[in-house]
């Protein structure tokens, strides 16, 4: 029971920050460091990608791939984490956090949804 509780909740996780990329993508473009080029397609594909991974989630026969390319899209996103860190939280006026918390969200953050995406892969 714990198990299906946690699907969905990753799947509506995914889902809904699939579908932010497109209701506040211009929160995204800060995050994107500047050596990585067309932001705005970044922004575009990752969420997307985000949104169709979710929904390979909800089906038994396609959670396995889900859960890997979750997995897979989780360690792109580490340059990310890991610019917000250089910017020691602040990305912008809009997204500015203590610098602890951007530490956080790569250290433990990022490494528990690809241990909580893998446990569904199983």
């Amino acid at each position: 029971m714990i198990k299906k509780i946690s699907l969905v909740i990753l799947t509506v996780f995914f889902l809904l920050a699939g579908f932010n990329h497109f209701w506040h993508p211009e929160d995204y473009y800060g995050l994107i460091p500047p050596y990585i080029p067309a932001h705005q397609f970044i922004n575009m594909a990752s969420g997307v990608l985000e949104i169709l991974l979710g929904i390979l989630l909800v089906f038994p026969g396609t959670r396995k791939p889900g859960a890997f390319g979750i997995i897979f899209l989780l360690i792109l996103f580490i340059p990310a984490h890991i610019y917000m860190i250089q910017l020691k939280g602040c990305v912008g006026p809009e997204i500015c956090v203590p610098e602890w918390v951007a530490w956080l969200r790569l250290f433990p953050g990022q490494f528990l949804l690809i241990s909580w995406a893998r446990w569904h892969a199983k």
